[in-house]
């Protein structure tokens, strides 16, 4: 009875499609490489710091009474969310039921010193020793799952690869819930209490705890473990300390005069606004007489630009004026026109930080340029260079408006205020508005990466700044056509495996494009036909076909057959195809998009290669080996005299050759090319990276069929003890060696090892892919095998009966797994002596196979002499029982 070996990377290698994807709007058909990235098992150095943590003011006050509130709520192991002090009545943490998670949200208006609270504690937590420390701005969840990735490689988290940031932000937290080492993640500034769902984490062990900040007042970020501390502005002694302290710093005590108090009350109390003060008085030698005097005038005037009654947190006036106050002095810089226009980009970008790269691109320095020029008075000016546009960062630095770290920060070199942002944005004139959210999107997509998945930190930095962008300005960015830089986030989210956002985003920029642009325009078409992929990649073929198909048909009535989109769509559809289990469809499809490109691009083009493996893919699935090795012979030697032996394209074709030669039992040739690609992994990516422990499982698999036990048992089980160790217990491709490792087992007749094995796959699958899951079904079909090989026949049948109806309700009763399993069924309806039933249901998968795969198809052709067998036993009782 034949074992269906688990599939994919660290199964006996199976290839296939290499999709194309329309990335950009009007692009050719893209395809998607398979990244090497290198993850080398190493001793972890501790302790770990993750993100770069906000420098502390230079009169930090320490807060004692809020600093002991937080220390209480972690004595009692709740996570402390430090929140407004004027929020509505909620319960308290002790009443949540079933609290395990140490957190705390920190709660409270802009500027009133959260992020100052929360960088104390975790500076605190590195000088205590603490094992890791994960500081990351929480504005948008995206960037939480990329720094939660990186910290899973920098602890070598079990199951962490590098490749998928989604899987590795999940290792990561599954790190933290067992890890005995004491660690404190920081969620700054969190803006979407929905988005934050399941990315929580957990200490059960109390070794770790969160802190968060939020100016929300959503009672679901407490609760379920999370105390909520209200923050407020300073007291009237805090604030005077503050004031004079800061002063001190830069010995500048003679500053304070008889004014202070009444001046720390005209800002409130609120330590960003006397942050802007005291860096005022300081660079202009002032008093806090004058300063009030100045600041009491600012804000009679304000009322004009910013009524009292708009200022719904309470503390924008404040800002507003000191930031007026500010901008003022630095006008009388040679440098303040510059000074102002950065400051107003830096203000439609994401406050946590952009890169320092902007100021190099055209679009920046163009953008300074032509502010310079409106404050020139007709005569002549020179380009402003990237060193003038660092030198008015700086200068907007010195008056403590913006945070600019240089190059010492690369991907957040540059911060600001959420709230001197807001009131930059507020103080500015209308008629900059859409010149500096062009010039911002334009400087962002000059700087983003053409395969930004190799930059992850820097693309999760980029999404982030461009969605603060689109949050002010969106309907700039959409007229008249669709910015360039709308198409780089859902892009870079695809690459990222991100796959929920992306769905999310596409399907926002799909309805977007079909309200103002109409549903046959080419930008609705590529957002369609990008959503689609990404179903695709999630899983979710059935959607991603009804998509695919849509977008075929509309761009070959828009474009005609012979344009480059209509190909990448009949590609994508072709691949779906294949994903359903509809092979005929998808050979024809294949068929068409290889003559149309040998005609249309030439046979040597890319494209034409990928739509050459793709083809041969699908002749080997429907059992035409010989077309398929004779094809994917032609395309290896055209893929290393065009690509490289080492490109990953020409990787992927070597192994859909070792597999095409597999099925065609010609085993000595596909052991022979998987020795060259494990000996091309292990020389340049190394003996521990997850490709070259896929090449081992192939290569070991194929000793196995060549009979050569020794070379593949041995080799397996140090390979699955090597995956463990390297990738984690829980990895995809640790999971699936154990799987392959217990087929040999079970083949080998050390069944016992074999079931035990495979139990622990099947649980394994089932709690980290859930139930309906392919490779669930795989894993339970692999242990009733084995129960079959035991002799355990009604074990085996109760198994593959639930598989059979799981796989009709999941894929449908054609697709070629649903027949499969039903004859898997039938064999263990024969082996227990249902010999009726047994016929009955093998007519049946003769009758499909033949009428979907072909009567010569060697799946067809088992099934019919198996049937043939138990017919004849039936009339000739005296032959013995057949077994496969």
């Amino acid at each position: 009875m034949p074992h269906k070996v688990s599939a994919g990377k660290g199964g006996v290698a199976t290839g296939g499609d290499i999709i194309g994807s329309a990335l950009a709007p009007n692009s050719q058909a893209n395809y998607v490489e398979h990244l090497h990235v290198a993850i080398r098992h190493r001793e972890v150095e501790w302790p770990v710091v993750i993100g770069t943590l906000p420098t502390l003011a230079s009169a930090f006050q320490p807060r004692t009474g809020l600093r002991d509130q937080i220390a209480r709520a972690l004595g009692s192991g709740d996570t402390v969310v430090l929140a407004s002090g004027s929020a509505e009545p909620e319960l308290a943490a002790g009443d949540a039921k079933g609290l395990q998670v140490p957190t705390q949200v920190m709660s409270g208006g802009g500027g009133v010193g959260k992020s100052q609270l929360a960088a104390a504690f975790a500076r605190d937590a590195i000088r205590d020793g603490t094992d890791l420390v994960l500081w990351t701005s929480a504005s948008d969840v995206q960037q939480v799952i990329t720094a939660y990735a990186q910290a899973a490689l920098s602890v070598q988290a079990p199951a962490s690869t590098g490749q998928d940031q989604l899987s590795d932000a999940q290792a990561f937290l599954t790190w933290l819930c067992g890890t005995d080492r004491r660690w404190l993640v920081v969620l700054d500034d969190i803006t979407d209490p929905a988005g934050m769902d399941g990315w929580w984490p957990d200490s059960p062990r109390a070794n770790g705890w969160t802190l968060a900040t939020t100016r929300l007042k959503d009672p679901r970020l407490t609760g379920g473990g999370r105390a909520r501390i209200d923050v407020d502005v300073y007291s009237q002694a805090e604030a005077t300390d503050y004031l004079t302290a800061r002063l001190a710093h830069d010995g500048k005590e003679h500053l304070i005069d008889d004014q202070v108090s009444a001046l720390v009350g005209a800002l409130g109390y609120l330590p960003l606004a006397l942050g802007h003060a005291a860096v005022y008085m300081i660079r202009e030698e002032i008093t806090c007489r004058p300063y009030l005097e100045r600041f009491t005038d600012r804000a009679a005037r304000l009322d004009e630009l910013l009524p009292r009654w708009a200022d719904t947190e309470r503390y924008g006036r404040q800002i507003t004026t000191t930031l007026l106050l500010a901008l003022d002095a630095t006008d009388r810089d040679p440098l303040g026109p510059l000074a102002r226009a950065a400051l107003l980009v830096s203000a439609v970008l994401d406050p946590a930080g952009h890169p320092a790269a902007l100021w190099n691109t055209l679009a920046l320095t163009a953008y300074l340029t032509d502010h310079r020029l409106a404050f020139s008075s007709g005569r002549a000016v020179t380009p402003v260079t990237g060193d003038e546009a660092r030198a008015a960062l700086r200068l907007l630095d010195r008056y403590g408006l913006i945070t600019y770290y240089g190059s010492a920060v690369e991907s957040r070199a540059v911060r600001i205020h959420a709230l001197t942002a807001r009131a930059v944005r507020e103080a500015a004139l209308e008629e900059h508005r859409t010149a500096v959210i062009t010039a911002a999107a334009d400087g962002l997509v000059a700087i983003w990466p053409n395969r930004d998945q190799t930059q992850r930190e820097l693309a999760s930095v980029l999404r982030a700044n461009a969605d603060a962008i689109c949050t002010y300005a969106r309907e700039v960015l959409q007229a008249p056509d669709f910015h360039p830089v709308l198409w780089c986030v859902g892009t870079s989210l695809l690459n990222a495996h991100l796959h929920r956002a992306a769905v999310a985003y596409w399907s926002a920029l799909v309805a977007d494009c079909e309200r103002l642009l109409g549903n046959d325009h080419p930008d609705t078409l590529t957002a369609r036909s990008n959503l689609a992929v990404d179903y695709w990649r999630a899983g979710r073929n059935d959607e991603a076909m009804v998509l695919m198909e849509q977008v075929l048909a509309a761009r070959e009535q828009l474009l005609g057959n012979d344009h480059p989109n209509t190909l990448t769509a009949r590609t994508n559809l072709a691949a779906s195809y294949q994903t359903a289990g509809q092979t005929t469809a998808a050979i024809t499809m294949k068929e068409q998009v290889v003559a149309e490109s040998e005609r249309l691009l030439g046979n040597d083009h890319p494209d034409t290669l990928i739509a050459r493996n793709n083809l041969a893919v699908s002749y080997r699935v429907a059992g035409q080996t010989t077309e398929a090795i004779m094809m994917t012979e032609q395309l290896l030697v055209d893929c290393e005299r065009l690509l490289g032996k080492g490109h990953p394209n020409t990787q992927a074709v070597r192994d859909n050759l070792a597999a095409s030669y597999q099925e065609a039992g010609q085993t000595d040739k596909a052991i022979m090319l998987e020795e060259q690609v494990l000996a091309h992994c292990e020389q340049l990516l190394g003996h521990d990276h997850p490709d070259t422990l896929d090449a081992r499982a192939n290569l070991a698999a194929s000793y196995w069929q060549a009979g050569r036990v020794d070379e593949a048992v041995g080799p397996l089980e140090q390979l699955v003890a090597d995956s463990v160790q390297v990738l984690g217990g829980d990895h995809a491709s640790t999971i699936t060696a154990r799987s392959n490792l217990a087929v040999f087992y079970s083949q080998a007749g050390r069944v016992p090892e074999a079931i035990d094995l495979q139990k622990r796959v099947v649980d394994d699958r089932e709690r980290l892919l859930g139930r309906d899951h392919s490779d669930t079904l795989t894993a339970r079909a692999n242990l009733a095998v084995s129960y079959w090989r035991a002799g355990e026949t009604g074990e085996a049948i109760a198994i593959e009966e639930q598989v059979v109806a799981d796989y009709v309700r999941l894929l449908g009763s054609d697709h070629s797994d649903t027949l499969t399993a039903r004859a898997e069924l039938a064999l263990s309806y024969h082996q227990a002596g249902r010999i009726r039933e047994a016929i009955s249901l093998q007519e049946q998968v003769v009758a499909r196979r033949a009428q979907l795969l072909g009567h010569n198809h060697p799946d067809t052709v088992r099934s019919r002499n198996a049937l043939s067998l138990w017919q004849s036993a039936v009339e000739s009782p005296c032959q013995p029982p057949i077994r496969d």
